[in-house]
């Protein structure tokens, strides 16, 4: 499950414009150093992505392509302000 499908499925205002293809930064997150540096480097496609994000930092990732396992229990996670959502101003997708 990736923190996009969490999010969502706890009801945390995480985006997610695509629906967790990878073509929007708007699940954008901020982790931490060492959760950051714990997972596989992004794909180019993400990076491409994060690219478009509000707030870009050096352990930014999108929550759809972050995959959560049991040891990411109690994991600490930072919105952004604000996000880009090139698709339409107002639309909230809703999770399959």
């Amino acid at each position: 499950m990736t923190l996009l499908n969490v999010a969502h499925a706890n009801d945390i205002a995480l985006e997610g414009a695509c629906e967790g293809v990878c073509a929007c930064s708007t699940c954008h997150v901020i982790l931490e150093d060492e959760v950051y540096e714990a997972l596989p480097i992004p794909s180019e496609d993400e990076e491409d992505m994060l690219d478009q994000a509000f707030g870009l930092t050096s352990t930014s990732r999108l929550g759809c392509q972050v995959t959560l396992e049991q040891k990411h229990d109690n994991l600490l996670v930072t919105l952004p302000i604000a996000t880009r959502n090139f698709y339409v101003d107002g639309h909230v997708p809703k999770p399959h």
